[in-house]
């Protein structure tokens, strides 16, 4: 048995509207949005992996930058510190 689908509006900024309407163009936009919804709704593991990972890799780079480590904020280098800001944001 199908599932019924409900539309919805959503508000999108005009770059990624216009990327859909491309994507739409290829019957793929809905799905796209769908998929990646519910997969966010219902805190899909991939979705969490993935997130937490491309944190992970921005507190890297950030700790890796020389020049962030230069700067101190309340004793701490700021590549440090922005490090422990992005951690933070994990899910």
């Amino acid at each position: 048995m199908e599932k019924k689908l409900i539309p919805y509006s959503v508000y999108l900024p005009a770059e990624y509207v216009n990327k859909l309407k491309d994507l739409a163009k290829e019957r793929k936009a809905s799905e796209l949005i769908r998929n990646a919804v519910m997969m966010i709704i219902d805190a899909h593991d991939a979705y969490t992996a993935g997130y937490n990972q491309g944190l992970e890799d921005a507190a890297q780079v950030v700790y890796d930058c020389p020049e962030a480590q230069m700067v101190a904020v309340k004793g701490k280098d700021l590549g440090a510190h922005l490090c422990e800001l992005m951690r933070g944001l994990k899910q």
